[in-house]
């Protein structure tokens, strides 16, 4: 049993969802968006940091994830979107947590099937594998889409862990 936090920065609105993975199943714990509002962009951070800190120390995550910048077309959104995203890994860090980070489009991918899903399309996946009554907000159904991602990654690599290649591209169990 494993509990992930899944983080999608963003300097004005950061997602976060925490899950419970066990094996194949994925239990939804909760999730939510910090809204830093119209402070000054050194508060913001601070809010960031801080809120990531209360989270963990309510939560106990036993790893965390956080979704990649993704470097569009307006530099400065980006470098203000790593700097948000460094306030959130910066305040992992502080109870020694494992930091994994993943693409949008790795994330998009392993959830709905395609790099290039819509919001609303990973919305509704999320909502479906954690068996939620209604669609999160995007942020947050980001954030809990990272978790799973990270609960999937990790889970395959458990397997893998367990075979060795066989001939013909075939696994077998080892030994």
């Amino acid at each position: 049993m494993s509990v992930i936090l899944g983080i999608d920065p963003g300097s004005r609105f950061c997602g976060y969802g925490l899950i419970k993975a066990r094996g194949n199943k994925l239990e939804y714990l909760c999730s939510g968006v910090i809204k830093t509002g119209t402070k000054s962009f050194p508060e913001r951070l601070h809010i960031i940091f801080t809120n990531i800190v209360e989270i963990i120390e309510e939560n106990n995550p036993d790893d965390v994830a956080v979704e990649e910048v993704f470097m569009g077309k307006n530099a400065a959104s980006a470098l203000k979107l790593g700097q948000a995203r460094g306030a959130a890994i910066v305040a992992c860090t502080q109870f020694n947590l494992n930091v994994a980070e993943y693409s949008a489009r790795t994330i998009k991918l392993a959830l709905v099937g395609k790099g290039q899903a819509e919001k609303k399309q990973v919305q509704h996946i999320v909502k479906t594998l954690l068996g939620l009554s209604k669609v999160p907000a995007e942020d947050a159904a980001d954030a809990l889409a990272v978790a799973i991602c990270h609960a999937n990654t990790e889970n395959t690599l458990i397997r893998m862990a367990g075979v060795k290649s066989g001939r013909r591209g075939r696994y077998q169990p080892k030994e």
